[in-house]
This record gives structure tokens, sequence and C-alpha cells, in this order.
């Protein structure tokens, strides 16, 4: 699977009111691994930054005045990313100035050239409720190193987001079956477990406290929702 972790830098919160994209970056995962096929772009926006938009990239119009504009660059773009399904921090935001910027240049909208688009916000919004969710909170929470973003700068942060979408998604790989992958059938072996004497191992009272602990923790994040909270509720088994 094909995915590109994509961020912008723009001149201010709008693309409704002229504000444009400053910078794009794309990072490219090819079965959740990086394979150093990435694309970055600075662009002249035609326009000032606001100055809290420009506190944040630090991209000045002088430094932004002899970079290509985004129409110069939007096949590029297009062909790149096409067919990948993209993630995004917050994706709402930088798919709309996508939208903005490529129907400004006539070309096919964002969202019909690509499969999907995941918004790792709202991912990790759902994973951990009622906890800060930016980018650079999401890297102290998994143990992504952050420690060279001074400013937001967009391949940089689209690096990070590969990183801290690996450190979401972690696990969910192993519960893939490859489609392609040999039939062993044939030759497993059955054993028949009746013939030994299995000991049974019962939790000690530390462990089973700490097991207790744990669906606290669990049914307290959960906002009482589990499913265990709910059997007792209604009295029903759990499983």
């Amino acid at each position: 699977m094909r995915q590109v972790m994509l961020d912008t830098e723009t001149t201010g919160l709008s693309p409704q009111n002229g504000d444009r994209i400053v910078e794009l970056g794309c990072v490219e995962l090819l079965n959740r691994k990086l394979t150093g096929n990435n694309k970055h772009y600075y662009l002249n926006p035609e326009r000032e930054s606001d100055e809290g938009a420009l506190r944040v990239h630090g991209l000045t119009t002088e430094f932004l005045s002899d970079k290509p504009k985004f129409a110069e660059i939007a096949d590029d773009f297009l062909s790149y990313i096409a067919g990948a399904e993209v993630i995004i921090h917050n994706a709402p935001f930088d798919v709309g100035f996508l939208e903005s910027e490529l129907a400004r240049a006539n070309k096919n909208r964002f969202t019909s050239v690509v499969t999907k688009v995941v918004d790792s916000l709202a991912m990790a919004k759902h994973q951990y409720p009622g906890k800060r969710n930016s980018l650079d909170a999401l890297c102290d929470r998994l143990g992504v190193d952050n420690s060279g973003r001074k400013l937001h700068g967009a391949l940089l942060d689209a690096e990070l987001l590969a990183d801290v979408y690996i450190g979401l998604t972690r696990g969910q790989d192993a519960l893939l079956m490859d489609a392609n992958a040999e039939d062993k059938s044939a030759t497993t072996q059955t054993i028949d477990l009746r013939q030994y004497d299995l000991p049974v191992l019962m939790a000690s009272s530390d462990e089973i406290a700490a097991h207790d602990a744990v669906l606290v923790q669990l049914d307290k994040a959960s906002g009482g929702k589990t499913v265990w909270r709910q059997a007792w509720q209604t009295g029903e088994p759990a499983l």
C-alpha cells in the first residue's frame, strides 16, 4: 500500500480570504516503510504572509519571491500523489488550501486524484480522548524525536507525521493477512493435547491487582463505556 504523509505551510488561515500555500512537503511510505521518494516545494504565494503565520513558518516574502508559483508545480504534484492514501494532521485545513490552489490553476480536485484522505488528528482524538493531540504532543507521547523542530516546516512535519502515524497504528499490520501467502494448511500438524497433563498457572494477588488497575484506567478513559461496565449495569455476560 502506498501512503503519502502531507503537510503545508500557508500565508494565513483562510483560502477563502485569499491566503495561499507557501510550502508543501510529502513523505512516501510503501507498505509502512519510508522509501525516500519525497516531494518538497517552496512556493511564491504572490502575497504577504500574515504576521502570525510568518512567526510559525519563518518564510519571508523575500525568500519566496523567486520560488515557483503553485500552478507551475501542480502537474508534478498531482502525478506524485495520484492513487495514494494521503495522511494529513488536521486534514480539512490542508485539503481546503490544496483544493483552492488547484481550482485556481484549473486542475483536477485533490480528492479526485487520491484514493483516500486520512486525518491523523481525528485518529489521535479518538485514541487519546481529552488529551492534547498536536503533532508536538503526539511526538512526546509516542517517543518521536522532534528536537529539530524550531519552526514549522512542511517537509519536517511530514517526516514527523510518518513516525507519529506508525506509532498511532502500531500493531494493525499484524491483523492483516497476506493474500499472496501460500496455503500451508496441508503441512500443518494437529497435536492431541489430551495426552499431556497441562499445568494451570493461577495469577498472583499482585498480578490480579495490576490487572484490575489497568481495567480501571481503561474504563476511565472510555468515560465508563467499556464492555464490562455495560455488562455489569445490564446483568448480561460481557462476552
